[in-house]
């Protein structure tokens, strides 16, 4: 079959594809042959690691995928060859990601994909979903998986309204019920945000923007999904009611620590909470794979321009130019068809 793999960190041209052995799956393991591959952040950040560095063995990057299930291990009973499914986290801890034709995967890390969504909606959910669905349900009043009308009365600001992630925090937060801000930096992804679903767009390059989703938040908003806290950090305290959340769940280039108004935190009584979807607790990953489950058959997680996230291609042989534009901050979502 055919993979690609990488045997030392570095830039994208250590990604080498070749042939590997078809895989078997093993007690409680379902192979999944992979249509739609998705790239996200950390999948070139691990790739790059932090310098030139020999592996021990090759390593297939990428974490999400979707697919159909190509055969199943023993005791395997929720799938069974034919089923079109989703993948999260396969290349987590692993050395098998779904830059590559067959994968093999805990059952629990395969989930079903509706007949009526495609692969690209699977391929784009993964780390984008359940990093937004944490990032919405660090508040404390809200429950530990989303449904609709869960977040009803509540409203959440959503900081990069054209990224991935807060594509999906966008249509998650609408979907449970919320009233969606999303800030932006330039019109074309206010108009993204818009087609995502966001109430209401602030663009920070344009206006005051404190002033602004005061003026949309009279009382303060209630959850903030952060893609950049170190800049935001301040803006965050203004914007927020009392009791709120501020979920981060991104770093700035070259900067590791952030400043955070203490008094104004204390008198809000502001919670803070830093995410990183890997190491979420096992419960809380659980129920997000449900809730998004849930929005997806509820038709609530649409891809596609016309939805607010636009989609580049590139084919398998391509995966070094997929990482490179996700590294370049290329609007919307890069897949990579493998099949």
């Amino acid at each position: 079959m055919k993979a690609v793999t990488y045997t030392r960190t570095g830039d994208s041209d250590v990604l080498v594809l070749g042939d590997r052995e078809e895989p078997r799956p093993g007690a409680g393991e379902v192979r999944v042959r992979i249509h739609v591959s998705g790239v996200n952040p950390t999948d070139w950040k691990s790739r790059r690691g932090s310098g030139d560095a020999e592996l021990p063995r090759p390593q297939v990057p990428n974490q999400d995928g979707a697919g159909v299930v190509d055969e199943v291990g023993g005791g395997v009973t929720a799938f069974r060859p034919g089923d079109r499914v989703w993948v999260w986290d396969a290349a987590y801890q692993r050395r098998d990601g779904t830059a590559q034709e067959l994968v093999v995967l805990p059952e629990r890390l395969v989930v079903a994909l509706p007949d009526d969504v495609g692969f690209d909606a699977g391929a784009s959910l993964g780390i984008p979903a359940l990093t937004a669905h944490r990032a919405l349900t660090a508040y404390e009043f809200a429950p530990e998986q989303l449904a609709p009308g869960t977040l009803e009365g509540r409203t959440v600001l959503v900081a990069g309204g054209a990224g991935a992630v807060g594509h999906a925090a966008i249509q998650l937060a609408v979907w449970a019920g919320a009233t969606v801000i999303a800030t932006v930096s330039s019109p074309e992804k206010g108009e993204l945000a818009r087609a995502a679903g966001a109430h209401h767009v602030v663009d920070y390059t344009e206006s005051d923007t404190a002033r602004a989703i005061g003026a949309l938040a009279p009382r303060g908003v209630d959850i903030v999904v952060e893609v950049n806290v170190i800049a935001n950090a301040e803006l965050d305290v203004k914007v927020v009611g009392t009791n709120a959340t501020v979920a981060s769940y991104a770093d700035s280039p070259g900067k590791t620590e952030v400043s955070i108004p203490v008094r104004p935190s204390m008198a809000k009584n502001i919670r803070w909470q830093f995410l990183l979807t890997y190491t979420v607790d096992e419960r809380a990953k659980a129920a997000a794979v449900r809730a998004v489950s849930h929005a997806l058959a509820d038709g609530a997680l649409p891809v596609g321009r016309e939805h607010g996230l636009p989609i580049t291609r590139y084919p398998l042989a391509e995966t070094a130019a997929a990482h490179d534009a996700v590294e370049g901050g290329i609007v919307g979502k890069v897949l990579i068809d493998v099949a």
